[in-house]
């Protein structure tokens, strides 16, 4: 009989209720408009503070002003001039929510004014003139931005002072630039030359064992935490441990490759509630959560495939989130694109209590009588001799 306590006992287990991981809720993805009949060649766009419009901007001077919460209503669309023709790579809206900076191709660095949806220059432009630039971010105290250029340069800038190269950078093209949103420390992305920070002062350092990955994007999603992320090519991110008295001591966690996912990543922006979203290659997305260092795919591309082969294949160039898992993508061609949950399955409680009632009726007696009869030899003997003389 102790074969059989330590087998039911086991079994008992077994059914007790266990705590399982979550994955992330599928998506649906629902085609609300597009911009022009023709490729716009979105390259960039971002959410002003305010949540209430996003500026995107790409080839041929192209800038425009949509809505964050609608943005499938053209009623609300705003047609912005900038005067240029060259390709924008990179937008950033002033804390106050009031201004935004352009930089791209050719030397632009420009500003956008809210108050009459003007586009001009900023004060000392011309000290990057001809240079192709490729980032641009404002630290969150709003007194300094950064620029960054596909020279390796750094460029710290404000009305004041206009465009001051910083020492120290290197020369491969930087791909992204994020500041963290409450501290005055700031993280430069490259594709060889690796991470580095930009700390209180402008000071520039490069962090040691960075320089072997081609890095495609930053964030520093979490306000709480003294983190950043490094997203790299080959599916791979690491986090970045700020020294927030010395930010040129800041150090990096183990490198964490995703093995799961098809593609690549391509770019990276803020998600809903101190998480990341990073573009991926074909048409996909993934949440990276830093607090808990976990990441989840929100949208898959088999399942964008399959939604629309068309729009699969373009890039996704701007994402942003209103609430956890909905907002909007708008591709380069100019599609934009609404995704939300898909709404939960309703089961009638009533008949769902019915039924997991009576299968545990069903199966705790016959499963404890089973366990009973296959560790008694008693009862086993007596079954034998029922079914012989039952055949007779």
């Amino acid at each position: 009989m102790r074969k059989a306590s330590i087998a039911l006992l086991m079994m008992l287990l077994m059914m007790v209720p266990s705590v399982q991981s979550q994955p992330e809720s599928l998506i649906d993805l629902k085609l609300e408009d597009t911009l022009s009949d023709n490729d716009l060649g979105i390259k960039t766009g971002a959410v002003s503070p305010d949540g209430l419009r996003v500026l995107i901007a790409g080839e041929d001077g192209y800038a425009h002003l949509i809505s964050a919460t609608e943005a499938g209503d053209r009623g609300q669309d705003i047609e912005l001039n900038s005067g240029r023709s060259d390709t924008f790579q990179d937008v950033a809206w002033h804390p106050g929510a009031k201004t935004a900076l352009m930089t791209g191709d050719f030397g632009m660095a420009m500003r956008y004014v809210a108050s009459d949806y003007s586009i001009g220059p900023v004060n000392g432009s011309g000290a990057i003139f001809g240079l192709n630039m490729t980032a641009v971010e404002w630290r969150p105290s709003g007194d300094y931005a950064y620029f960054g250029a596909v020279d390796g340069s750094v460029w710290k800038f404000s009305e004041g002072t206009g465009l001051v190269q910083l020492e120290g950078t290197g020369s491969s093209a930087v791909s992204d630039i994020t500041c963290h949103r409450q501290e005055q420390i700031c993280i430069v992305a490259t594709l060889s030359d690796g991470l580095a920070t930009i700390d209180q002062t402008h000071r520039l350092t490069f962090i040691a064992g960075t320089s072997t990955e081609t890095w495609i994007g930053v964030d520093c999603a979490d306000p709480t935490l003294n983190e950043c992320v490094g997203f790299a090519s080959g599916l791979k991110t690491q986090a970045i441990r700020l020294d927030l008295q010395d930010a040129g001591k800041s150090t990096t966690e183990n490198l964490m490759q995703f093995g799961t996912l098809s593609g690549d990543f391509t770019a990276v922006s803020r998600g809903y509630d101190g998480t990341t979203l990073i573009h991926m290659a074909p048409f996909a997305t993934v949440r990276q959560q830093p607090i808990v260092s976990e990441a989840f795919a929100q949208i898959v591309a088999e399942d964008a495939i399959e939604w629309d082969p068309i729009i699969a294949g373009r890039a996704l160039s701007v994402v942003w989130e209103n609430d956890q898992r909905e907002g909007f993508i708008i591709t380069s061609f100019g599609n934009i694109v609404s995704f939300s949950p898909e709404p939960a399955v309703e089961v009638d409680n009533s008949i769902m209590t019915v039924a997991v009632l009576a299968a545990v009726v069903i199966a705790v007696p016959g499963t404890i009588l089973g366990l009973i009869y296959m560790n008694s030899s008693t009862l086993q003997r007596l079954y034998k001799n029922w079914r012989g003389i039952s055949k007779s």
